[in-house]
């Protein structure tokens, strides 16, 4: 896995976390916080495409990237 921000490699992360949470590699706090920040994540991309659609702006190629890859 690439440490580039997208759509793909975040669920990617999360789904490794949950594995390693199942298999007692991983304490459950450490992937709480994971999964905090990829919310964090989530919620800034979504307030991005919130404010493009209501400014009747284009969606920024970084959220379009994101979202794609």
């Amino acid at each position: 896995m690439t440490n580039e921000l997208t759509a793909k490699n975040l669920k990617s992360a999360l789904w490794e976390t949950l594995t390693s949470v199942k298999e007692d590699k991983m304490e459950a706090s450490r992937a709480d916080a994971i999964a905090s920040q990829a919310r964090e994540i989530l919620r800034t991309t979504n307030t991005q495409l919130r404010i493009a659609q209501q400014s009747k702006r284009p969606v920024s190629a970084e959220v379009i990237t994101f979202a794609e890859s």
